[in-house]
């Protein structure tokens, strides 16, 4: 991938750094007050405050708590997200944005009381959020973006000088944020809702769901919980009553970290929507080291090419951050967001008709901040009492404006074109002899799309290319050797195994002496 050789290590440095205990499934029915499925920071941040209000709270997660989007984030804890309050005060309202930005700026700041108080130790540090562009054309978009964040009341500049080590032509400042160890930080609050009387469960993916005058819920091993309410915080939702597939759209984006001198790691988490979106923070390595972390390439699942963007990320940080070229190793993975039709996350009841069942999603890219709001928000509903003044901005059956119907619109027509134009024609190898080593593709034999791996050994494995979400065509990722849903997300390994929802379950084996075989 690289121009100078040197070890890579395709796995998130978080999930690496550090391990917790394994909390076993259930081994037989539940009860509890509440429910809540997945065990990322909105799960487990929604459990924690529902623990300390005194409710029964049971938390199933399908693969490891904190491993899935939680665990490959690039744990920027701000109030700041890019150019966010323009946008928001011109189609939401001046009220709205200040509303956004109180949410997010409590949530950072809970954090750190989170941290004090459990005595739980994240590797936290206080740094500045900084947006910045370097065309000088739009400059303005800048200070419209600084304006708008100080109405907000954040603590906002408008700066021609950063930390980077490289010129830009301007930045929005925002002091006083958050950047930490995000995998510290969970595990840390699972022990204490351990501690507190909670429940956590893991290897427990929950692939049915009934909601009325209260819910329950099956597990792929059968187990059934019963549970007054629920909470679904899986991201993606893996349970749409509300039909927010329509105003979800998926994106990934590529992580490179590496260790380099701390004089050369700036001070400061930096974003810019230039390249194809660059993200830059540091963190604590070793005595005389930061781990410099990269992130960029922001594509939708599978769009294919990752290898290639990893390539031209990878080359970005040689060329203008000193010290990345000359690291002596590299961590390298993905993280995974969704983006809403209107620019607000849906946090709150999970359709009109609910009364019990819960969701949390849509965090475009800034999951750290607004899963710990979304914690607060979802406990307010559920444990009764005072519930924050932002409640209605986030209210998942608002209604979307009448300007953000072409975002669904636009979305739907991309599903309708990979459902029925990846039927037509794949794109992909018509022999088994066609896929190489250590790469995949979807190769149509007897009339049957089939996803069709090739391991380093030369071992074929085949899978229905079906998405047993809602059936559209898998497409292969080369870099990290998955198979992604183009429609709504899904990713699932190799085996077939279900990696990421909102699929719940695996991808259909399929014995290679049957492929050419048109009979199922």
């Amino acid at each position: 991938m690289a121009t100078q050789q040197r070890p890579t290590v395709d796995a998130s440095y978080w999930m690496v750094t550090a391990s917790g205990p394994h909390h076993p499934p259930p081994g037989a029915d539940l009860e509890a007050d509440v429910a809540v499925i997945g065990g990322g920071i909105a799960g487990l941040c929604t459990a924690w405050d529902l623990v300390s209000a005194g409710l029964d709270v049971v938390v199933l997660e399908a693969d490891r708590i904190a491993a899935g989007v939680s665990g490959h984030t690039t744990a920027k804890m701000t109030s700041a997200h890019g150019l966010k309050y323009a946008r928001l005060e011109a189609e939401h309202g001046a009220e709205e944005a200040r509303l956004y930005a109180l949410s997010q700026q409590e949530a950072v700041e809970r954090t750190v009381t989170l941290c004090a108080e459990l005595g739980i130790d994240a590797d936290l540090e206080r740094a500045p959020a900084v947006t910045y562009l370097r065309d000088p054309d739009r400059l303005v978009e800048l200070k419209q973006e600084a304006a708008a964040a100080r109405r907000a009341g954040l603590d906002a500049s408008f700066v021609t000088e950063t930390e980077l080590p490289f010129d830009v032509a301007g930045a929005v400042r925002v002091d006083g944020q958050l950047q930490f160890h995000p995998r510290k930080f969970l595990l840390g609050l699972a022990e204490r809702i351990v501690a507190a009387g909670g429940r956590v469960h893991e290897q427990a993916r929950v692939t049915a769901l009934h909601d009325g005058t209260h819910c329950r819920l099956t597990t792929e091993d059968g187990v059934t919980v019963h549970a007054r309410d629920a909470v679904i915080a899986t991201h993606y939702p893996v349970f749409d009553r509300t039909l927010l597939l329509t105003l979800l759209r998926p994106r990934r984006e590529l992580v490179l970290a590496a260790p380099v001198p701390t004089d050369a790691a700036p001070v400061g988490m930096f974003i810019t929507p230039e390249d194809r979106t660059r993200s830059l923070r540091s963190a604590p390595y070793d005595a005389e080291r930061r781990l410099l972390v990269v992130t960029g390439e922001a594509f939708e699942p599978g769009d294919g090419d990752v290898r290639e963007r990893f390539e031209r990320l990878d080359g970005w940080a040689r060329t203008h951050l000193p010290g990345f070229a000359e690291a002596d190793s590299v961590y390298r993975w993905a993280a995974q967001d969704n983006d809403s039709a209107d620019g607000l996350p849906y946090v709150g009841h999970a359709h009109p008709g609910s009364q019990h069942l819960y969701v949390a999603t849509g965090f475009g890219g800034w999951g750290m901040s607004n899963g710990v709001m979304a914690g607060r928000l979802l406990a307010a509903h559920i444990a009764g009492g005072p519930r924050p003044a932002w409640t209605e901005l986030y209210d998942p059956r608002r209604l979307p404006p009448v300007r953000d119907a072409g975002h669904a619109v636009a979305q739907q027509a991309s599903v309708a074109g990979h459902f029925i134009g990846d039927r037509l024609h794949t794109g992909e190898p018509d022999s088994l002899a066609d896929v190489p080593r250590e790469g995949g593709a979807v190769v149509r034999l007897g009339g049957k799309p089939c996803a069709v791996h090739r391991d380093d050994a030369g071992k074929l494995t085949a899978l229905s290319a079906r998405c047993t979400h809602l059936g559209c065509l898998v497409h292969y990722n080369d870099a990290e050797q998955t198979w992604e849903c183009p429609c709504h997300g899904s990713r699932f390994g190799t085996d077939g195994s279900v990696l990421q929802g909102p699929a719940t379950q695996p991808l259909k084996q399929r014995e290679i002496p049957d492929l050419a075989d048109p009979a199922e």
